[in-house]
């Protein structure tokens, strides 16, 4: 790589280095990788065009894993390296200090990814994926020349346009055909009408508070495709609903929202952890205006690995974790991570000389005498600071931001550059590796509060309520009709249901409305086959439990035991007045329960059941009316005074008998036995 022999590089390591670190191989392989690596600072390194350093990379992971060679290899072998695989403590070592090809906050992802089943990554595997991002950031160009030249303000990032799988714009319950443009500050719709293309619309993505959802969509407000993406803002009410239409799945969406969710994050790292615009300090730090740059960058090459990754349909189940601003922002310990991509970014040499006010000890490693008057700076391990006044964040004074810059001044390899550490690793490498621990921690906790999500009586009252949830909402519908809450609803209704009625076409309700569910099972069946339902559907989802001690725990067991206990009482009260007026244990009462149900029987027998089923919805539908109002509440307190006057039935509690019980066991131990006899016979009889 150097153009210097073995040996001579050796022996400059050898002059670098103490022996303790000089005597592990791997710390060599670095030393040779990252000081060519360490020549350019083009955001995709340039000599990935080349297919020999392509493979050459991949030979240096290999070698960074395999060290130390026990005993030579066959010369097949050695010539083509397929039968090698890269693993991912290697991968996660060198593919980052290749520019463009990954970051240190989602390298893992990135290794899962491409990796899949396999133990680890093969050359082929390796050089596809290269050739796919070369391709990406090809098309990128001709993108910018061929489709919007007046866009020189902005990069174009990616364009969703294509007959077979259409972008559809959803306003007003109307979806509309379109190509979609994504810039590294913007989003584009130009709508495709009856007289060809409209004038593009756009969304500013810089803005603050803006927001973007998965959504379903459907025709008539109906949320049956689970394709789409909603934008809204804190400030605005007007929403974009963006459709993706793919029958192969929910996969193009989840991409696209990843996409749209990296350049919405950037702008928010950029406004809270960046320097303000026309801040003049920038002037005193060498390359600190080109920190905004280097963030877009970094998002910018976030979003072309997850488009080489979906070119070759290799993609997580959630692509947002291949984007490193959109996983950052939910990630536990990513403020952290934003704090040393910031210095990354940002800092640099100090060109004039800052005096400050204030006595605190400096953060990080000071690079020389001149600035130890500026009391709350950080800095990179190269030297480079990152001034106090850009720390706008209040994340800098959380007890993890201090912990982690008070010891971010050890370092014991050698520093080519802020990116690139021999035997040692950068700031944003040590954040990122406390991250991913953290973030494995979350999930494995997770893992067991799905595990055990049911168990206890809150949780299975959650599930039940969320079974009951379609039910609810038929009843509740019902009610804001039968209280004409919405009176043409209302109206329509009774105009539909008097129709059925008198027309006769109540012995056709029943059969069509069979039919409908069964149309409606058959079609979801055959959206679930295309995927455009989404691997969600048919899920009961509920939330989980508070976190409590033990004490609470037991509480809410007990405060859960007392409220069936009241509603077990309360309907054994109400079976047992029941059973009072069966067996006119009150004869005035029971006597007026026959009288109406003889009456009830007259009027079934004489009049038709149609005027009879009419007669009571319009009894329903008109209680809650000002006209019956007064009249029905009269009659329900009438009803419930009568129903207070029953009495319950008495109940009698027999003392515990100990020798009815054990009599009671011995017979049905017994029953048992006489069972298995006959069962033991058949076995021995069969051959």
């Amino acid at each position: 790589m150097n153009g210097l022999t073995g040996q001579k590089m050796q022996k400059i390591f050898r002059a670098l280095v103490p022996e303790s670190l000089y005597n592990d191989a791997r710390n060599l392989v670095e030393y040779c990788c990252f000081r060519f690596l360490s020549r350019d600072n083009a955001d995709l390194h340039p000599s990935l065009k080349e297919p020999a350093f392509q493979r050459l990379i991949f030979i240096t992971m290999v070698a960074w894993e395999n060290p130390y060679l026990e005993e030579l290899v066959n010369a097949s072998e050695k010539a083509s390296f397929q039968g090698k695989l890269v693993r991912e403590a290697a991968f996660v070592r060198i593919a980052p200090a290749i520019s463009g090809v990954a970051d240190q906050p989602t390298v893992h992802n990135l290794y899962k990814a491409l990796a899949g089943d396999e133990e680890g990554i093969s050359l082929s595997v390796w050089l596809t994926y290269i050739s796919e991002l070369l391709k990406v950031h090809e098309g990128r160009r001709s993108y910018q020349i061929r489709e919007y030249p007046q866009l020189y303000e902005e990069r174009i990032l990616c364009i969703a346009s294509s007959s077979k799988r259409p972008v559809l714009k959803w306003e007003n319950n109307m979806a509309w055909p379109g190509k979609l443009t994504l810039t590294d500050k913007a989003i584009y719709f130009e709508a495709i009408g009856l007289l060809g293309q409209r004038d593009p619309i756009r969304l500013d993505l810089t803005r603050h508070g803006l927001r973007v959802e998965k959504a379903k969509v459907g025709p008539l407000g109906a949320v049956l495709f689970d394709s789409a993406v909603s934008i809204t803002s804190d400030t605005e009410s007007k929403l974009w609903v963006l459709e993706f239409v793919d029958l192969g799945g929910e996969m193009r969406r989840d991409v696209w929202h990843a996409f749209i969710s990296e350049v919405i994050a950037l702008h928010k790292f950029i406004h809270e952890y960046g320097p303000e615009d026309g801040d003049e300090s920038l002037l005193h730090v060498y390359g600190a205006q080109k920190g905004k740059g280097r963030a877009t960058t970094g998002a910018i090459n976030s979003i072309a690995r997850l488009q080489a990754l979906q070119f070759m349909r290799k993609l997580l189940e959630d692509p947002t974790k291949l984007v490193q601003f959109s996983y950052l922002e939910y990630a536990p310990y990513g403020h952290v991570v934003f704090q040393t991509l910031a210095v990354k970014y940002w800092g640099g040499p100090l060109i004039t000389k800052l005096i400050e006010g204030g006595n605190q000890p400096t953060r990080g490693v000071r690079p020389s005498e001149e600035v130890l008057e500026s009391s709350n700076h950080v800095f990179d391990i190269d030297g480079s600071v990152y001034l106090q006044k850009w720390m706008r964040s209040p994340s800098w004074v959380s007890s993890a931001s201090i912990a982690f810059w008070k010891t971010s001044s050890v370092r014991q390899g050698v520093v080519l550059s802020k990116n690139l550490v021999v035997a040692d690793m950068t700031l944003v490498e040590r954040a990122s590796k406390t991250c991913k621990q953290k973030y494995n921690d979350v999930e494995k906790t997770q893992a067991t509060i799905d595990a055990a999500m049911l168990k206890g009586i809150p949780s299975n009252i959650d599930l039940f309520k969320e079974l009951m949830l379609p039910l609810t909402i038929i009843a509740k519908n019902f009610e804001k009709l039968r209280r004409w809450e919405e009176p043409h609803m209302t109206v329509s209704f009774l105009a539909f249901a008097y129709t059925m009625i008198f027309r006769g076409l109540l012995s056709y309700f029943v059969p069509f409305a069979l039919i409908v569910m069964a149309a409606g099972m058959l079609t979801l069946k055959g959206l679930k086959e295309q995927g455009r339902l989404g691997r969600s559907f048919g899920k009961v989802t509920i939330r989980d439990q508070p976190p409590s001690n033990t004490i609470q725990k037991i509480i809410a067991v007990k405060d859960a035991m007392q409220e069936v206990e009241s509603y077990l009482q309360n309907l054994n009260v109400t079976l047992l007045k029941l059973r009072t007026i069966l067996l006119s244990g009150q004869p005035q009462i029971t006597m007026e329960v026959a009288l109406v149900l003889l009456s009830s029987a007259t009027i079934l027998l004489v009049f038709p059941f149609k005027h009879i089923l009419a007669f009571l919805l319009f009894d329903i539908f008109t209680r809650e009316l000002e006209f019956r109002r007064d009249m029905v509440k009269r009659f329900m307190t009438l009803l419930k005074e009568r129903w207070d006057t029953v009495p319950a039935a008495p109940v009698v509690v027999l003392p515990f008998d100990s020798t009815e019980d054990q009599s009671r066991s011995e017979t049905e131990t017994k029953e048992t036995k006489d069972q298995e006899k006959p069962e033991r016979s058949l076995k021995n009889g069969k051959v």
